[in-house]
């Protein structure tokens, strides 16, 4: 069964978790003030064992142990989401990312969207949808962290009108987002099974391998020509000096104004 087109379970799911965010948030709010590793407290010593030991993942809304993930609803905003590994990485400067064989984890952040979707109550488009990981300078964490959340309105209307012209190699994206500028690259497809957005980067913009944790990466669904489903890859770079810390969730729109946009 689907109510607006997302299946019950995740609204279920979803309606449980948050019930178990109101409980732990202030706990969470105040820790991540001051702790940069409150996420890897919550998912290691809190989601992980009470999964192993009891079957439930709370306080996260899921940990998928075989995959090596949770997810975490954030109590910023009303729909976003974390995907948290349960090993310690850092964040996008990790070399384990890079390595054979390496988990695809905005793979994996993409297949737990409908979080984000039974979260605003829409049935989104892909195209609504975004996943983001902040530079080392841009993120207050140091575990690593996807953003899973609508994309802003304006960012999604400057993606669709240069869709077309995005190739399949890294490009500067012909106008800022939010401000900043972007390099851009498309790939196709319904999911990111077979393509890692982190070794794209870190192959495909010269000298990024050596120098990863200035990067911002942005993964935006997309519908392309004819309405082939496929995503634009958004790289950023910080520059502290210059006041970019190079956080692509300022992209996201936290609150999904999409939703409710006709």
């Amino acid at each position: 069964m689907t109510i607006l087109g997302v299946p019950l379970g995740w609204r279920r799911v979803v309606t449980g978790a948050l019930a178990l965010v109101a409980v732990f948030a202030p706990i969470i709010f105040l820790g991540a003030a001051t702790d940069p590793n409150i996420l890897w407290k919550i998912v290691h010593n809190r989601c992980v064992p009470d999964q192993l030991h009891v079957g439930s993942p709370l306080p996260c809304t899921r940990v998928d142990l075989k995959g090596g993930y949770a997810i975490l609803k954030d109590i910023v905003g009303h729909t976003q989401y974390l995907l948290i590994p349960t090993a310690r990485l850092t964040g996008i400067e990790s070399p384990a990312l890079l390595t054979p064989g390496a988990r695809n984890y905005f793979g994996d952040a993409w297949t737990q969207i409908g979080f984000v979707r039974a979260q605003a109550e829409e049935d989104l488009p892909r195209q609504d949808l975004s996943l983001a990981i902040n530079s080392i300078y841009g993120r207050s964490q140091q575990q690593l962290h996807i953003h899973m959340d609508c994309i802003r309105i304006d960012v999604r209307n400057a993606l669709a009108r240069h869709a077309a012209t995005i190739g399949t190699t890294w490009a500067p994206f012909p106008e800022p987002l939010v401000g900043q500028p972007y390099r851009a690259m498309r790939i196709m497809g319904m999911s990111l099974e077979r393509q890692n957005p982190f070794k794209l980067l870190a192959t495909g913009e010269p000298g990024a391998s050596a120098d990863m944790g200035r990067h911002t990466l942005v993964v935006a669904g997309e519908n392309f020509a004819g309405g082939a489903p496929g995503f634009i890859l958004l790289d950023g770079l910080a520059e502290p000096a210059k006041g970019n810390m190079g956080s692509g969730e300022y992209l996201q729109d936290h609150n999904c104004a999409v939703a409710k946009a006709p």
